[in-house]
C-alpha cells in the first residue's frame, strides 16, 4: 500500500490506496476478505461496538429509561449512581442515560450522512476525472485542490456560519468538506485501473466508456474508496460535535453529544464525571469506526 496525498484539509489524514491495483476481483476474493477480517479480533470488537451503537440509536425510544426532555430543577446535576439516575442528571435535571441513548441518533446521523453523500458524489467526480484524463482531469482536480487551502475545521465553521445554524446546514457544510479527499482517492485509483489489460481489452472490443466504467472500473475502485470513506466517519462525528458545541449544528433542546458537552461545560467542576460522559461516547464511537476501517483495509490488502 502507498500513501497518496489525500489528507483531509487541516486534519492530516492520509488515504491508503493500493500502489498496484490487482486484476479483476475473483469470485472468492470477498470470501477471503471476510475470513481475514474475522481473524482480526480488534476489528471484530470494533464492529460489534458499531453495531451496538447503531441498534441503540434505532431502538432509542424503547431503550431510554426516562423521557430525555423531562427536566427538574430540584434534581439537577445528580451524580452517577444517584437514585433514579444511573448516569446522573444534567444542568436541567434531565436523565443523562436517556439523553445519551437518544442522542446517539443525531450524533450518528450527523457523522454518517455527510460521509455517505460525499462518498457518492466524490466517487462519481473521481471516476470522471480519472477515466477521462487530459484537460477534464486537470480542471476537476485543480478545482478540488482549492479546497485544500482551507483547514477542514475552519471550512466547516465558515460554511455553517454563512448558511446559519441547524442540522441541514451542518450536513451541507460537512459534505462539502469530505467530497474533495474522497474524489482524490477515487481519481487516483481510477487512473491506475484504466491502464489495466482488461480495460484495454474491453475498449478494443468496442465497449463504450459507460460500460467499461460500470463493469470493469467501478467494481475495482469502490473497495479502496469505501475503506477510506469509513475512516472519515470518525472525523465527521468529531466535526459535527464541534459544530454543535459552537452552536452551529444541532439546536437545543435536541439531545446530541456535542451539544450536551456544550451545555455541561459549566458543570465540569461540580460533576466532572457526568460532564465527561458525552465526550466519552464520542471518543468510543470514533475509535470504533477507526479500528473497523483499519480492519477492513487490512483484510483487503492482498494482491492476487
Amino acid at each position: 500500500m502507498s500513501k497518496v496525498s489525500t489528507s483531509v484539509p487541516g486534519l492530516s489524514i492520509a488515504a491508503q490506496v493500493p500502489a498496484d491495483i490487482p486484476l479483476e476481483r475473483s469470485p472468492g476474493y470477498w470470501a477471503g476478505v471476510w475470513r481475514r477480517f474475522k481473524r482480526d479480533r480488534l476489528a471484530v470488537l470494533a464492529a460489534c461496538v458499531v453495531i451496538a451503537l447503531l441498534l441503540m440509536a434505532v431502538f432509542a425510544p424503547w431503550l431510554a429509561p426516562a423521557d430525555p426532555s423531562a427536566s427538574s430543577m430540584f434534581k439537577r446535576l445528580q451524580g452517577i449512581g444517584s437514585p433514579g439516575f444511573a448516569l446522573g442528571s444534567d444542568e436541567l435535571g434531565r436523565d443523562m442515560l436517556s439523553r445519551l441513548i437518544v442522542g446517539a441518533r443525531l450524533s450518528l446521523f450527523m457523522g454518517i450522512t455527510p460521509v455517505v453523500i460525499a462518498f457518492v458524489v466524490g466517487t462519481a467526480i473521481g471516476l470522471l476525472a480519472g477515466y477521462s484524463g487530459g484537460w477534464v482531469n486537470t480542471v476537476i482536480m485543480r478545482t478540488i485542490d482549492v479546497f485544500y487551502a482551507f483547514p477542514s475545521v475552519l471550512l466547516a465553521i465558515a460554511l455553517s456560519g454563512a448558511l446559519g445554524a441547524g442540522i441541514t446546514n451542518a450536513l451541507v457544510s460537512l459534505t462539502v468538506v469530505f467530497i474533495p479527499p474522497i474524489a482524490r482517492v477515487a481519481e487516483a485509483v481510477t487512473t491506475q485501473i484504466r491502464t489495466r489489460d482488461y480495460v484495454e481489452a474491453a475498449r478494443a472490443s468496442g465497449a463504450n466508456a459507460f460500460t467499461i466504467v460500470r463493469v470493469h472500473v467501478l467494481g475495482n475502485a469502490l473497495g479502496p474508496v469505501f475503506v477510506y470513506a469509513t475512516s472519515l466517519i470518525a472525523v465527521s462525528m468529531i466535526l459535527a460535535s464541534g459544530l454543535s458545541f459552537l452552536g452551529l449544528g444541532v439546536k437545543p433542546p435536541e439531545p446530541e453529544w456535542g451539544l450536551m458537552l456544550n451545555t455541561l461545560r459549566t458543570a465540569i467542576y461540580t460533576q466532572p464525571w457526568v460532564a465527561a460522559l458525552p465526550g466519552a461516547m464520542i471518543f468510543i464511537t470514533s475509535m470504533s469506526f477507526n479500528l473497523l476501517s483499519d480492519g477492513i483495509r487490512s483484510a483487503m490488502e492482498v494482491k492476487q
